[in-house]
């Protein structure tokens, strides 16, 4: 399968943190012509495939197009372990029934970057079928493949055990159960963010044991501000694929400005070569950060509701932000459907007490930016928008 120098280029180093065994290794599998078989597993744990989500289907799509077979994997069974990295502590385990509630619309979400129809069609698999069938003598000898010192290597299982924090036994089971997925498809390779690497390699090392084959792995970059703060569920600050052009092109618009090249980079369809051009004006004050973070709201809100719903969500956020001096970075707070907005505003410590909350609706002093629509009442339930609180104080609801 031969593909052009450039492309294999930017198939192989955009959005890509590692690379393992190496780059070099993929390279000549790809130089022979060999129809590679990869996955990108996820784990249903929201009901929304999110931003975050895309940057690894963007490059499962790249695989796709270039000629290799791709799998989108369902961690049905893994959702209800619950993976623990990056965690201070263990995940709420989810019933099967909660997580295949959650992934209803993966697939149809997914579909906007990935092709499950025509002649290389996605595969779309759940990993219970293999995992829901192991018995306990099954689990046991998959683990013999591990060592307790290998888990204790993670860095959040380090962080634990200093604390004085538990770890629980099923905690240890995860990258087990995620590596088996590997061998369970016989795969090439697999694909993920750069904080799965250690369940990735898992995988490598069980494919290597179990069946004497050299899997690959691909690690790709994750949004992060210049903090560290990632975009996704936990942090709250998510961008939903089931967003509406208005409320995808404003969430991106609230976003930190050092978000702007990677936002470029990872999220997309806008030569690597551009990407530098602006990168190199944004750092000389040649380009006003704002003029070009319109452009990447822009971009990413048209890859998943065109083109014309995305220059509509620019007049209306310029309508409503832009001529009402409304600043574009604006904290970011993700509910549930039914919350009250005084609960909201005293978790993010917008208001001190009820009563502070009653005397500012009493004023006509919140409004629903979004809607334009003046808080009237005490017991409101909150809707997604940015609500203005007096004159320069700002708070985005996202309602999941």
């Amino acid at each position: 399968m031969w593909m052009e120098k450039n492309n294999q280029n930017e198939l192989l180093t955009r959005g890509i943190s590692a690379i393992y065994p190496s780059k070099e290794f993929l390279v000549s599998k790809i130089a022979k012509g060999e129809k590679l078989t990869l996955y990108l597993g996820i784990d249903p744990t929201g009901p929304n495939l999110h931003l975050g989500h895309t940057i690894a289907l963007k490059k499962l799509s790249d695989f796709q197009k270039a000629g290799h077979k791709i799998i989108l994997l369902m961690g049905d069974f893994t959702a209800m372990i619950g993976d623990p990295t990056d965690k201070g502590a263990a995940r709420k385990q989810l019933t099967h029934k909660e997580v295949m509630f959650n992934l209803k619309n993966y697939k149809k979400q997914a579909s906007k970057l990935i092709s499950f129809t025509g002649k290389n069609p996605a595969l779309f698999k759940f990993n219970s079928k293999w995992l829901g069938k192991m018995d306990f003598a099954d689990v046991l000898n998959l683990a013999s493949n591990m060592t307790v010192q290998q888990m204790l290597e993670r860095d959040m299982f380090k962080k634990r055990t200093e604390e004085g924090k538990p770890i629980f036994i099923h905690e240890f089971m995860y990258p087990l159960m995620q590596g088996y997925d590997s061998v369970a498809m016989d795969v090439d390779g697999e694909l993920g963010g750069n904080d799965q690497i250690f369940n990735m390699l898992c995988g490598r090392d069980l494919m290597k044991t179990l069946k004497n084959k050299e899997k690959f792995v691909v690690a790709v970059k994750l949004l992060e501000d210049n903090t560290g703060k990632k975009m996704g569920k936990t942090d709250g600050n998510m961008v939903s694929l089931s967003d509406t052009a208005e409320l995808m092109y404003g969430s991106v618009m609230s976003w930190n400005d050092s978000l702007i090249i990677s936002g470029f980079e990872l999220c997309t369809n806008t030569p690597m070569s551009d990407v530098e051009k602006l990168s190199n004006k944004l750092k000389s004050e040649q380009i006003n950060p704002r003029d070009l973070k319109m452009r990447l709201a822009r971009e990413v809100t048209a890859i998943y509701h065109g083109e014309k719903s995305a220059m509509k969500a620019e007049e209306n956020w310029e309508n409503v932000f832009s001529k009402k001096e409304i600043p574009t970075e604006i904290d970011s707070v993700n509910t549930k459907k039914g919350t009250l907005l005084v609960d909201v505003f005293l978790s993010q410590k917008i208001v001190s007490s009820k009563t502070d909350f009653r005397r500012l609706v009493e004023s006509s002093a919140i409004t629903n930016l979004d809607t334009d629509k003046k808080i009237t009442s005490h017991i409101e339930v909150v809707d997604n928008g940015v609500y203005r609180i007096g004159k320069k104080r700002f708070c985005k609801i996202i309602v999941n």
